[in-house]
């Protein structure tokens, strides 16, 4: 699977091969202490987890300097594969369960990701300025919207409006909050991998 994820990556150095690669070793060592991935999934790390998560790199190459939230983390995605595809982004991973915080920041830090910064918290309580949250199957598109809304930066400069990017799994459409900008993608247009065949990256934004 690895070599899957580089030949749809091709541009990627040696040193995020790398990163990318010690990823099995790590979560394989932490799921079994804590139950960060479900262990029957554990086995499909790459292709349900780390490749789902870099999806958003085929619709949004992350300037350098650009500053990312991931709201709801869990173990690290998308926030951790994205981090290693973009090492000139400050990445911000998120998350309320301080456990699954503890296995994020073990694991930036031995694959040193010094553009991540692992947080326990609300993500309500936050008041930073974004240019993007991502997140995927955390609660409803809408209720997810709510949290990232005030976090998301007026000030965009990439060519697609700031947002939220969001993954998500079957009907998307019952869960869009009202009166907001979509665009959306299916990830099988991206990966040709049965997995994704019901998958979709949405973008929410408050650009009309």
């Amino acid at each position: 699977m690895l070599e899957k994820i580089y030949n749809y990556f091709p541009q990627i150095s040696d040193q995020q091969k790398s990163q990318l690669a010690a990823l099995d070793g790590l979560y394989h060592l932490w799921n079994s202490q804590i139950n960060v991935i479900s262990r029957r999934d554990i086995d499909n790390l790459y292709l349900h987890h780390v490749l789902h998560s870099l999806a958003i790199a085929k619709v949004l190459q992350f300037l350098p300097g650009s500053k990312i939230i991931d709201i709801g983390t869990g173990g690290g995605f998308p926030g951790i594969p994205l981090a290693i595809l973009f090492p000139q982004a400050d990445f911000v991973l998120v998350d309320s369960i301080g456990k699954k915080v503890k296995v994020v920041q073990s694991i930036t830090a031995e694959l040193k990701l010094n553009n991540v910064k692992p947080l326990q918290d609300r993500v309500e309580n936050l008041n930073e300025r974004f240019d993007f949250a991502v997140s995927r199957a955390v609660a409803r598109l809408d209720t997810v919207w709510g949290w990232a809304q005030p976090l998301i930066s007026t000030d965009s400069k990439h060519n697609l409006p700031n947002g939220l990017l969001y993954l998500k799994g079957g009907d998307f459409e019952p869960e869009l909050p009202k009166n907001i900008a979509i665009k959306h993608w299916p990830i099988s247009n991206f990966f040709v991998e049965d997995y994704f065949k019901e998958k979709t990256l949405i973008l929410l934004s408050d650009d009309k």
